[in-house]
């Protein structure tokens, strides 16, 4: 009876071809099993599928009774948080389309991305999100209700187009016995086909675009890469990460789906990372970034500890390098090296993972940047499974993955099942899966531009396969790959990647497409810089003027020459060595519009504002006075100015191959 049973839920899943038919059978199945937590007030909240599932079928009873029909997009706006989990659920319940954006947008970043998608609906956290939208209201001509979750600061407000996020659930429960069945008839009608959900790209090279992803994409998707790594209904993830970033679309709601585990929501992001630690979840994504900066924080309070402690942890880890990665992959290790990992373990590595918050972690990820292979094999050293991943917005995020027992910091893995890829002539990566995307919204022309008729989508990034492994090995984006001025390969990203292995140095621009020779923007990291000035009696009293100090030039100089001696032996990029440099007297900030929301470079931006500081670099200046205009954190303006230092670097010998 057991084993009929199990058949019979494994065959009706496989025909659920929605995320709500997904939702449904997690209640039918399992439903006092937790689906979600949330910490609030420094209390973890948890939901059973049964809860969940009611509050999502209220919010869209609510909706519907308030006019939301099938194929409007509805934007979502606020932080990690099960009640925005349960309203873009409930949008697809009514045919509705969810739209989520960044909680950090400004104002006018959100007018491009509401009036594009015609938003008729939106459904906001609190009085900050709603005073952005107010702001913008007039430019918003579809707009017909805001629906809000936290009611603090908001009873003044005019309430005619503005209701409470619990206003509208107790509308959709009282009015259960007229909208119920019409809203189950078209729960039952939409199929894999219709759309799931609209992300907008980060908007690299001009405005985001919308991407529209089917729920065929979203489920197949999870399915196949869900499998990969033998995700099950016990793991847990913490959602953490922007909902607007089709990461977490995909971790949060489309293998949560799929598989049924649990979606834990931290209270905030200042929080995060002890709630992390509380939660311990077994499956975990973060960009390299993060992973940089824990362990930053390990490093720095590994020098204030006393010196026997200091010893015992260089000891221990210099021991798991050597093997950790080994006993990892599953290799032979001999007896003793087994029973050394061991004690470490007990006096390092367990500690160690605890204090992270990834004793736990079965499946750990990251992707978006390449992460310093050092820093990559250092989390791996600890017993963690952290991986690499390759994938996009448009293929609902897996392109590929990294196989146990095959991961390595210089590839990306092979393809996901179900995933095939190409290169082109120029050395352009192409994929074509399930997961790829729909169309972009309103954008037939690029649409048409990204995918052939074949399904080939184009990534826009050089790279190339491994002919013995078949793991997929990326070089740079292929818009950004170009010629220096005596015809040398040059891939900027290639080099910022290796600068910013480096704690200290937060984010590089490369330059020298066209010239004789690169230079480079630093960014430092504020907080590793502060603490080593701090260890080294450096007063300072703003990132400014620490960003002009002279042992930090020396600092970030050092590690650029150690850069170009690595460059310097690889033929094809040797080019590439930063002959001159400067560093920022401001962090590139998303706010200026210098970043995207996720924190990728938008070069021609910073080109077009820096381009008196470029003309610098390559005129032989040792200074420069600047002055930038900046938007505050409350949206205010101004300006910072400040007289740039500029310093050479070190380039390094290339040894010419014989011919």
């Amino acid at each position: 009876m057991i084993s009929d049973a199990s058949s019979l839920i494994v065959a009706d899943k496989a025909a659920l071809d929605t995320v709500p038919k997904l939702i449904a059978h997690h209640i039918q199945t399992r439903p006092s099993e937790t689906a979600y937590r949330e910490k609030e007030f420094g209390i973890w909240q948890s939901w059973t599928w049964q809860e969940a599932g009611e509050e999502m079928r209220a919010l869209a009873m609510g909706m519907m009774g308030r006019g939301l029909k099938a194929g409007d997009h509805v934007a979502i706006i606020g932080r990690n948080r099960p009640y925005f989990y349960w309203a873009m659920v409930a949008c697809q319940s009514v045919g509705a389309i969810p739209v989520p954006i960044y909680q950090d947008s400004v104002a006018s970043e959100m007018a491009y991305v509401l009036n594009h998608c015609s938003a008729r609906f939106i459904v906001a956290e609190n009085q900050e999100q709603v005073d952005k939208v107010l702001e913008v209201q007039d430019q918003l001509e579809n707009l017909e209700q805001v629906i809000y979750l936290d009611p603090r600061g908001m009873r003044k407000y005019d309430h005619t187009r503005l209701t409470t996020y619990r206003d509208i659930q107790a509308e959709g429960r009282a009015n259960a016995d007229k909208i119920s069945v019409q809203m189950d008839r078209i729960i039952a009608k939409t199929t894999g086909q219709d759309a799931c959900a609209m992300l907008y790209t980060s908007g690299t090279t001009g405005r985001p675009k919308g991407v529209v992803l089917s729920h065929d994409n979203v489920i197949k998707t999870s399915q196949a890469s869900s499998e990969f790594d033998h995700l099950v209904a016990a793991d847990s993830v913490l959602a953490y990460l922007p909902m607007a970033w089709v990461g977490d679309f995909i971790f949060s709601i489309g293998q949560a789906s799929w598989c049924g585990f649990c979606v834990n929501c931290p209270e905030s992001t200042d929080t995060m990372q002890q709630d992390l630690r509380e939660i311990g979840p077994t499956y975990f994504f973060a960009p390299p970034r993060y992973f940089e900066q824990v362990l930053t924080t390990v490093l720095i309070r590994m020098e204030d500890a006393g010196t026997l402690k200091q010893k015992i942890f260089r000891h221990f880890m210099d021991f798991a390098a050597e093997v950790g990665g080994d006993m990892l992959d599953g290799k032979p290790v001999g007896l003793l090296d087994r029973l050394k990992y061991a004690l470490g373990n007990l006096l390092v590595y367990g500690p160690l993972k605890n204090t992270l918050g990834l004793s736990r972690v079965r499946v750990g990820y990251t992707a978006g940047e390449a992460i310093g292979p050092e820093i990559f094999d250092f989390y791996r050293s600890l017993g963690i499974n952290l991986k690499q991943l390759y994938g996009q917005t448009e293929a609902s995020v897996f392109i590929t993955q990294q196989p146990d027992g095959e991961v390595r910091s210089d590839t990306v893995g092979v393809p996901t099942p179900g995933v095939e890829i190409k290169i082109n002539e120029d050395g352009e990566v192409f994929y074509r899966s399930p997961g790829s995307f729909v169309e972009y919204y309103k954008n037939k022309e690029s649409t048409e531009k990204t995918k052939d008729k074949q399904g080939w989508v184009a990534t826009g990034d050089a790279g190339f396969l491994e002919k013995d492994s078949g793991h997929l090995r990326i070089i740079d984006r292929a818009a950004d790959v170009g010629k220096m001025k005596d015809g040398a390969l040059f891939a900027p990203k290639y080099v910022e990647n290796k600068l910013k292995f480096y704690p200290s140095i937060l984010e590089a621009v490369v330059f020298g497409a066209g010239k004789d020779m690169c230079t480079a923007f630093i960014n430092i990291d504020l907080q590793a810089v502060g603490n080593w000035a701090e260890r080294n009696n450096i007063a300072y009293s703003s990132y400014q003027e620490l960003a002009g100090n002279a042992h930090v030039y020396q600092m970030v100089q050092g590690h650029i020459n150690e850069v170009n001696r690595d460059i310097a032996s690889d033929e094809m990029l040797s080019g590439c060595q930063i002959h001159r440099f400067l560093i920022l007297h401001k962090e590139l900030d998303a706010d200026d519009g210098e970043l995207t929301r996720t924190r990728k470079i938008r070069r021609r931006v910073i080109q077009d504002r820096f381009k008196d500081l470029i003309d610098a670099l390559y005129g032989g200046k040792t200074e420069i006075f600047v002055k930038t205009p900046v938007i505050y954190e409350d949206g205010t303006s101004g300006s910072i100015s400040a007289t740039l230092k500029i310093e050479d670097a070190s380039v390094a010998f290339v040894k010419e191959t014989a011919a």
